[in-house]
């Protein structure tokens, strides 16, 4: 072995332990950064254990579901300025359901009435009811957003979440509005009617004769 290929290998082998410790250093580095870093954020849930306030027994058949979507389109401006400087739209996408109920707790002493020899039954029941319409979290979102130089300010200074909550509260009611004048009453009331008639002859009744009043 010349002095001239020795001297090459003892370069390569400081070059090699140069590269490791450099790595060394950068992994260091990363790890000290993850440890110590001052912007660094945790989350710690300090929640209070859930508190169950009262119970309700319920007397009602959940007869049918619908499931809906809006797309709420909110513009909001300044007549005297440019909505470059003051003013905002949004749309937001809302999803959510409603549930349509019968309520047998309602129902009057003369709502069913049993012949003679209890082979035939009539039942009265009452108008199916829409529950308040559900908006699902996970299915909604702001699909896009545009806002003035001073609305982006104050947008960046404040953290009320009250645009958010207003479009939440604008789309429940444009899906209450839709499921009032879709026919998801009409379906849980046949929905009710086919349930009770199936459960009344299975009791023996050959004649089953199922009425519900009319939606108010």
């Amino acid at each position: 072995m010349t002095v001239q290929t020795a001297a090459k290998r003892r370069r390569w082998r400081y070059v090699a332990g140069l590269l490791v410790l450099a790595v060394l250093l950068i992994v260091g580095a990363r790890l000290a950064w993850t440890w110590l870093n001052p912007f660094d954020e945790r989350t710690v849930d300090r929640s209070q254990p859930v508190l169950l306030q009262s119970i309700h027994d319920l007397s009602r058949f959940e007869a049918a579901t619908g499931s809906f979507q809006v797309v709420v389109d909110l513009e909001k401006d300044a007549p005297f300025l440019p909505d470059a400087v003051k003013g905002s739209r949004t749309l937001f996408v809302g999803a959510g359901n409603v549930d349509a109920y019968v309520d047998f707790g309602s129902l009057g002493k003369d709502a069913v009435t049993v012949n003679a020899d209890r082979t035939e039954v009539t039942v009265r029941l009452p108008a199916a009811q829409l529950e308040k319409a559900n908006l699902d979290n996970k299915r909604s979102y702001v699909f896009a957003q545009q806002r003035g130089l001073l609305d982006r300010v104050q947008g960046f200074l404040s953290s009320s979440p009250e645009n958010q909550q207003e479009l939440y509260v604008l789309a429940e009611k444009k899906i209450s509005e839709a499921a009032v004048s879709s026919d998801l009453r009409a379906r849980a009331d046949a929905n009710t009617k086919a349930m009770l008639e199936g459960l009344l002859k299975s009791l023996g009744f050959t004649k089953v004769t199922i009425s519900a009043a009319s939606a108010s």
